[in-house]
Parts: structure tokens; C-alpha cells; sequence
């Protein structure tokens, strides 16, 4: 199929981005490219996307990749996906969006996951599906579009994900990824099928649903005008994908029961891999690319993003925060000691998911002082983030989990500050990795073991060897196990604050006028 060296694509459908990893089969990382598009928030705590920036997106960073292939002296022989989970998508009988996405980490229905806790049971849910009724399950999304949206609803045809959704465009054939498929809150973890009580409750039939497939199942081959349109070969093969934090921990290492990745994105996924199905209410649970093997994860409503406001609204420091607002903080931040004199923050600025699913919780800055600069808040930041992994950790052991290697990556752990801190509160050493490209890459392998061209689920193991041991300081780890305890009773005393918070914001808002 391929003209000398044979070259695999990966596409990852990212929160702000589609990224894409040309890769040959020795361990060689080849080509990067990508391309920015929008999350639309029109209303509080909601989060869309315009899926046909996801296929813009695709074709630019194909005909990108594309273009590079004679360069290194081979051909793509085959492509895979991977992206946001579960993003829900509602398309047409002619295959065709008919709204926005409403994302994974969109916060709009807590009346409706109220609703639905009323009528199912809880505990058999729990059985049924290894997780439970919060904000990133399909029903109570699809419940609110019945509620306010009954003629969209009306209309549809078939039910996407994200990474599925370009799968389709790229193939014309409809499938969902069984990752998709158990963490969209209706599909039985050990039957591997779809519980039909549920997609009742989600006002859906098995008519919706297209076949479920396991990642790295070949799919078909690259349509012909999409093929002409970025300058592949049809013959291209498209294999089946995979969710995009499922793929990053695969590729990063987590491979081994006890592996864990501790992934520093807008929002913030902890995994760890596990021989055997365990699975609690607190967290959510997900097949592992290898088969046989499961991701025992969360993920954290608000990280990288909440830095970003933070830094973007309140950059302080001094002079050099004109230019690197983000050097400057880390600079300042690092003189100050564990706690950052006496500053806890909670970091629930979009609710929160795992391990607390609680949409209404909101962010807090607890212990504000007039000797408190911008650089205390900062580290307050990078703090809470950590203890929030750590709650994470926390919650594995009682599964018991135990952490065996820990991994770190994306954009926030590039800063040696946050890495340090994190590593503090964890207390182990952890290996960060300087070049990762994350989903991508796992979605490229995955293409590769589609054809043949691995033998090995640990070759990918090659393409990504750059990395470095940070090791915690055991005194300051004991002063974070403090502030951690402070951490979690904050939570705990404030949670009927929050409802109140929540009844005050939601109810009555056409009566409210501004002064």
C-alpha cells in the first residue's frame, strides 16, 4: 500500500485545537501541525463547538501532513482519530449537524441530572455502567434538548462523538467508539452493550446509536473527494479511534497496572491503569487501548483554564509580567513556601466533575490577606490543581489502586514551578515528558497497529524517551498534606452554600434587573 517508508497520521479533535502527528514506524516523530477554533459559552457553565470547525480543522492539518510525506520519503498509509469524550453531536437523517456540540464539560444540566436520579436507581446504574449520573453523561444533556429544544430534537437521526463525527466525514461510515459508548452513562461495562432502559431514560433508541467499535478497528478507507481535497490516497486506511485521554496515557506510558499520568491541560485527567475491572462513583472508568486492561481516571473541570484567567485578568508581578506574565508569576511564586502563606484556593470555577461531581460548586479563595500579592494567588492556583490530583490518588487507593510510576504532561507541566509543586503534593518521583505529543500520537499508533506495522502495544514506547525525573522534598510534602485536609473540609462545609449560591443565581433571573 505505502511507497517506501510507511507513515501513519494521528488527528486529535482537541477543547481549542485539531493537532495532527505524522510518524513513521521506527520511533520517529515527523511532522506536527494544527489548527484553532473556537468553545462557545453563551450562557453560564455551557460549552459548544461548531463540529464543521472540527472538519475545517482536519483538512487543514491533513493537507499539511499531506504535503510533507515526500519529504521523508514515504506514503500515509493509514489515519486514525481522537478527541473530546463524550461530546455529544445530533445529526440529521442526512448525516448532518443540526446544533452546536454540547461538550463534555458543558455544566447546564443539574436539573436534569436531579431528575433523572429520581427516576433510575442509582445503585444499578452504578453496577450497570461502572459510573455514575453527573454533568458529562448523555441523558441529562439529551434531557435538556427535549426540554428546550423539542423541534431540534425532533429532527434527529443519529447521535456523535467528537472524533466519530470526523471518522464519518472521513469514511462516510457511521461508527461510535466504545469509549464514547461507556461513558456516555447507558452501555454495560461487561456485556459491552447498550442497556436499553437508559437510552430510554435518554429519550434515544438502539436506531440512533451506529455500531459501537474498539479503537484501532479498521473503519474503511479515505473517501475519494476528501482524499483529492488533501492529497492522499484514497487507499488511505481509516481506523477506528479513540478518546483522547485514553490515547495520551497510552502513549505517555501508562501501560502497566499503577502506571499513572497526571495530564496538565485546559482541564486536568489523572489516569491510572488497572489488570482488572475496579470502578467507584467518584471517578469514571474507561476501556484501555490494550485489550483486557482499564483507565481508572478523572478529570478536573477547571486547570490549565483556570491559570489562564487568572493570568489573563490578574498578571500583577512586576515589569517582566509585560512581556511573560507566566515567567514572571513562576519566578515570583517559586520564593514563596508551601500554602502560599496561608492561601487555599478551590479550584471549581466550571462545578466540578470527578471526584466531587458537583456542578453547582463554584471557585473560592479562602484566607485572603492584605499582605497577599498576585504571586500568592498564582501559586494558590498551581496548589489547588495539585490537590486535586491528589484527591484523585486518594480515592484510587481506597479502590485499591496504588501508584507505581507517575507521568506528567501537557502544556501546564511545562512549568518547572507547577512541576515541583505537584510533585511535592503527590510524594513520589514523577517523570516528566519534554516532548509528548499526547492524543495524537496514540491515535497515529493506533493506525499503525490497524495494518500490521506493530507487533508490540509497547513500541509506542519509542516515540516519546525524552524525559525528565522530578523528586519530591518529603518536608514539603507533610506541610501540603496539611493544607490538603483544609482543602477537602473546605468543600465539605461549603457544599449547601453552594446549592444555596446556585438556587440564587438559576432562580428568578427575569426578575433581576441591573441598578
Amino acid at each position: 500500500m505505502a511507497e517506501g517508508r510507511t507513515l501513519l497520521i494521528g488527528i486529535d479533535i482537541g477543547t481549542t485545537a485539531v493537532k495532527g502527528t505524522l510518524i513513521d514506524t521506527e520511533g520517529h516523530l515527523l511532522a506536527e501541525a494544527s489548527h484553532a477554533h473556537d468553545l462557545f459559552s453563551k450562557e453560564i457553565g455551557w460549552a459548544e463547538e461548531d463540529p464543521a470547525d472540527w472538519w475545517q480543522g482536519t483538512l487543514s492539518v491533513l493537507r499539511e501532513l499531506a504535503g510533507r510525506q515526500r519529504e521523508f520519503g514515504g506514503t500515509a498509509a493509514a489515519l486514525s482519530t481522537s478527541g473530546m469524550v463524550p461530546a455529544l453531536l445530533l445529526l440529521d437523517g442526512a448525516g448532518t449537524p443540526l446544533r452546536l456540540s454540547i461538550q463534555q464539560n458543558d455544566g447546564r444540566c443539574h436539573a436534569e441530572i436531579a431528575d433523572l436520579k429520581e427516576r433510575l436507581d442509582e445503585k444499578q446504574f452504578f453496577t450497570l455502567t461502572g459510573g455514575s449520573l453527573n454533568q458529562q453523561t448523555i441523558p441529562p444533556r439529551t434531557l435538556w434538548l427535549r426540554r428546550h429544544e423539542p423541534e431540534t430534537w425532533g429532527r434527529l437521526s443519529w447521535v456523535l462523538g467528537s472524533y466519530d463525527y470526523v471518522t464519518y466525514r472521513l469514511t462516510g461510515r457511521l461508527t461510535l467508539e466504545r469509549n464514547w459508548a461507556l461513558e456516555s452513562g447507558m452501555y454495560d461495562v461487561r456485556r459491552e452493550d447498550w442497556v436499553d432502559h437508559l437510552l430510554a431514560a435518554a429519550g434515544l433508541t438502539r436506531a440512533n446509536l451506529p455500531p459501537v467499535v474498539r479503537p484501532g478497528e479498521v473503519v474503511g478507507t479515505l473517501a475519494q473527494p476528501v482524499a483529492e481535497a488533501v492529497g492522499l490516497s484514497p487507499r488511505t486506511v481509516v481506523a477506528a479511534g479513540s478518546a483522547d485521554h485514553v490515547a495520551s496515557a497510552f502513549s505517555a506510558g501508562v501501560r502497566e497496572e499503577g502506571d499513572v499520568l497526571l495530564k496538565f491541560g485546559g482541564a486536568g485527567d489523572i489516569l491510572m491503569a488497572s489488570d482488572t475491572l475496579r470502578y467507584d462513583r467518584r471517578l469514571f472508568l474507561d476501556y484501555h487501548l490494550i485489550p483486557g486492561k482499564y483507565l481508572v481516571n478523572g478529570c478536573m473541570a477547571a486547570s490549565g483554564s483556570l491559570v489562564k484567567w487568572f493570568v489573563t485578568n490578574f498578571t500583577g508581578g512586576d515589569g517582566e509580567a509585560k512581556g511573560n506574565p507566566y515567567a514572571a508569576l513562576d519566578r515570583l511564586a517559586s520564593q514563596l513556601p508551601p500554602g502560599a502563606d496561608g492561601l487555599v484556593i478551590l479550584p471549581y470555577f466550571l462545578g466540578e466533575k470527578t471526584p466531587i461531581m458537583d456542578a453547582t460548586a463554584r471557585g473560592l479563595f479562602f484566607g485572603l490577606s492584605l499582605h497577599h500579592r498576585a504571586e500568592h494567588l498564582y501559586r494558590a492556583i498551581l496548589e489547588a490543581v495539585g490537590y486535586g490530583f491528589y484527591h484523585h490518588l486518594e480515592v484510587m487507593a481506597e479502590m485499591g489502586l496504588t501508584g507505581r510510576r507517575y507521568f506528567m504532561s501537557n502544556g501546564g507541566s511545562r512549568s518547572v514551578v507547577w512541576r515541583q509543586i505537584v510533585t511535592d503534593i503527590v510524594g513520589a518521583p514523577v517523570e516528566y515528558i519534554v516532548k509528548h505529543p499526547g492524543s495524537s500520537l496514540g491515535a497515529a499508533f493506533l493506525a499503525g497497529m490497524a495494518i500490521g506495522a506493530f507487533r508490540s502495544w509497547d513500541e509506542v514506547g519509542r516515540y516519546s524517551a525524552e524525559r525528565e525525573r522530578v523528586t519530591p522534598d518529603p518536608a514539603r510534602h507533610r506541610v501540603y498534606r496539611e493544607y490538603f485536609k483544609l482543602y477537602k473540609e473546605l468543600y465539605e462545609r461549603l457544599k449547601p452554600a453552594y446549592a444555596t449560591l446556585n438556587d440564587l443565581v438559576t432562580g428568578g433571573r427575569a426578575d433581576v434587573h441591573p441598578a
